[in-house]
């Protein structure tokens, strides 16, 4: 059965859903996109799956894009004597470079630049948040605090920092070496995790080149006050709803969701909404109705892609969750008002004219008669992101004459990817190289018209500046 919506899906693949049978059908249930996550599992393991999603995206004639999700930086406590002590409000508890097995009164941290960027009356956050200490002093080897909400602290749980901007790249040694394997691989995204601030993303770029384009997670505080500047240097953008769940006051994360999808759309960029989507269905067949509630609400705020993690990788049900997340999208994309939500609130002054030729292409095709599609002819991507930006009531038709540019596209909302290598040979060629990629994907038949979009001359990047109508012979 063809998958007609435009919102995309990202699964995330681990244990339940490495193998060939279950990832095929995923992909008939509708994942667009599959994340590998580099915080589990061996190289070997992440290439057997990234040969098997390839094979079958070729057998099956769809463009799936993979995600390499690195792992960043992780902020852990050490061992304890007994395995974990219970921390009780109001006690004192101290954290220490000391390597020795901790107990009730201190434990490692062995993070040096913890205790550079602490100060008193700051915020330690353990355990997901679900323990609080305040800072009381410090010096260079030793955090004393005082428990504020107490609980059960085990070995190795995270340590959050909320406001706290650390001197420390996103990149740890572990992500740089599974990063270089991942470009190798030739993945189509790098997933970059514990971005800051707009340098991280810099920093990123100068390992990454044009190998793949980057998707920075916006986890931290910190990071949502350079919003623009990191969204303007990143290709896409994932709301990361875990960490920042933590770091930021929980009755935020909805705010600053729908703050930082409207933020994508107004530059172009792709955006996920990513944690908990569907957590229910890690154990259960079916999801809790918030949960459905919540899926909807992304597809409504116009994310372009919804992305489900434990869910598919270690879950019970992960063909299961892929169905019920394509059932409410399919479910939302029929309600009329769904299509409303598209244009409301937009603002029409067109920054760049390439903004400007994609928005023009939208309004064409709400008043000619019979139109099945929008092209975009594009040598990077850009020219199709432009185009998903405007979010038309069409499909969009990308077509590109390489099939790295049309493997990143399974995260772009509304599009559909055609690779041919004659695409920019020719410009008397693109009235019938479009006609013939809308008809073999479905979306036309003779006598529709199609809306052209392109940079001119053909080979130039980051430029669209040509606006063409077709009818189908």
């Amino acid at each position: 059965m063809p998958i007609n919506t435009n919102t995309k899906i990202l699964a995330t693949i681990g244990p339940a859903s490495a193998t060939k049978e279950v990832l095929s059908k995923l992909i008939d249930a509708g994942a667009d996109a599959f994340r590998f996550n580099f915080s589990h599992g061996t190289h070997e393991e992440h290439q057997a799956r990234f040969e098997i999603v390839r094979k079958l995206s070729k057998q099956k004639g769809k463009h799936i894009s993979i995600v390499a999700d690195m792992q960043g930086p992780k902020l852990r406590v050490g061992l304890f004597k007994d395995g974990a002590v219970a921390l009780k409000k109001g006690q004192e508890f101290c954290f220490d470079l000391d390597v020795k097995p901790g107990d009730e009164k201190r434990v490692n941290l062995p993070h040096p630049e913890i205790f550079k960027a602490v100060k008193k009356k700051d915020k330690l956050l353990l355990n997901d948040g679900n323990i609080v200490l305040e800072v009381q002093n410090k010096d260079a080897s030793h955090i004393k605090t005082k428990v504020l909400v107490g609980g059960k602290l085990s070995d190795h749980k995270g340590v959050n920092l909320p406001n706290i901007t650390l001197p420390i790249s996103a990149l740890t040694d572990k992500d740089i070496r599974d990063l270089k394997f991942a470009l190798k691989l030739g993945v189509d995204w790098v997933s970059l995790s514990f971005v800051q601030k707009a340098q991280d993303v810099k920093d990123a770029k100068k390992i990454i080149g044009n190998k793949a384009l980057i998707i920075s997670k916006l986890e931290k505080p910190s990071a949502i006050e350079e919003l623009d500047e990191i969204i303007a240097l990143s290709d896409a953008i994932m709301v990361a709803r875990g960490d920042l769940g933590v770091e930021c006051p929980i009755e935020t994360v909805p705010v600053l969701q729908k703050k930082i999808i409207s933020a994508c759309r107004k530059q172009a960029k792709p955006v996920i909404v990513a944690t908990q989507m569907l957590e229910s269905m890690i154990n259960a067949p079916t999801p809790t109705r918030a949960e459905v509630s919540d899926v909807a609400t992304a597809v409504y705020d116009m994310a372009d892609t919804v992305m489900l993690s434990a869910e598919t990788a270690v879950g019970s049900y992960p063909v299961e969750a892929v169905e019920m997340m394509h059932h409410i999208i399919e479910r939302v994309e029929s309600d009329p008002h769904f299509i409303r939500c598209t244009t409301q609130n937009e603002s029409h002054v067109c920054q760049m004219e390439s903004l400007g030729i994609t928005y023009a292409a939208k309004e064409l095709s709400e008043v000619l008669p019979s139109v099945a599609a929008i092209v975009t002819f594009t040598n990077s991507g850009f020219t199709t992101f432009s185009m998903a930006k405007e979010r038309p009531n069409l499909p969009i038709v990308a077509i590109t004459p390489h099939e790295s540019v049309a493997s990143r596209m399974g995260i772009v909302w509304g599009v559909k990817a055609a690779v041919d290598p004659e695409v920019f040979k020719n410009f008397d060629r693109i009235e019938a190289i479009a006609s013939k990629h809308v008809k073999n994907l479905g979306c036309g038949q003779k006598g529709d018209y199609i809306i052209t979009t392109a940079g001119y001359p053909f080979g130039k990047t980051l430029m669209t500046n040509l606006l063409h109508t077709v009818r189908i012979k």
